[in-house]
């Protein structure tokens, strides 16, 4: 089995990257080979809308026509039995790079002609992690993410089963004194990293050993 884990987060030791990197080791326990791929390190955009996935005669069915570094990317995810993809949460929304790379898989497992679901015949597991600095109170009332979730983990479509996972509240710096954050209670911040973060991290590799068990 062959698990993939989609970083894209510019920053590759942080709690994205740390999230993902649980996911993977719970594949590895149930038996899955793991990469990980950093999108920053990547030089490719989003959907340039060719449509070659999309013609009629099927031969581009599955994978994206754009040369550029995404497209080996994409075309392991495919051969992948369990996929991971995180992603902060930049002013409201996934990071582009996180963007970029879901709107291309959509597209080259999407149709136009009115079935449902991905045009692939492969059944890959994926999981969907949000990190953000907010609290959930904040994310979910005063923020409105839960939308924002759902839309972008509808993208996330592979044939197998599939969740998302917001992890919230994250401590952002080193050291905070170095940086202009008077919104944040830092007390408070550290102490949630403390407590709650490793909870966080068990949750991935949970979501990781539970998905690649169901294959």
């Amino acid at each position: 089995m062959k698990a993939i884990a989609i970083n894209g987060s510019p920053r590759k030791g942080w709690n994205t990257a740390k999230l993902l990197q649980s996911a993977l080791d719970g594949a590895k326990a149930a038996g899955a080979e793991g990469e990980m791929v950093h999108l920053y390190d990547l030089n490719f955009k989003g959907c340039v809308s060719c449509f070659a996935c999309m013609k009629a005669d099927g031969s581009g069915m599955w994978r994206c026509a754009q040369r550029d570094d995404l497209q080996p990317v994409l075309a392991r995810v495919m051969e992948a039995d369990v996929v991971f993809v995180g992603s902060p949460i930049y002013w409201g929304n996934v990071t582009g790079e996180t963007r970029c790379f879901l709107e291309r898989l959509a597209f080259m497992n999407g149709s136009y002609d009115g079935e449902q679901g991905p045009k692939s015949d492969n059944k890959t597991s994926a999981a969907l992690f949000f990190t953000m600095n907010v609290r959930e109170d904040q994310a979910k009332d005063d923020f409105g993410y839960v939308p924002m979730f759902e839309q972008n983990f509808s993208l996330l479509n592979l044939g197998g089963k599939k969740e998302y996972y917001a992890c919230y509240n994250t401590w952002q710096f080193s050291n905070y004194s170095d940086y202009m954050n008077k919104i944040f209670d830092i007390e408070d911040k550290r102490k949630w990293r403390e407590e709650h973060f490793p909870i966080d991290l068990k949750n991935a590799y949970e979501i990781g050993l539970r998905l690649t068990k169901q294959i």
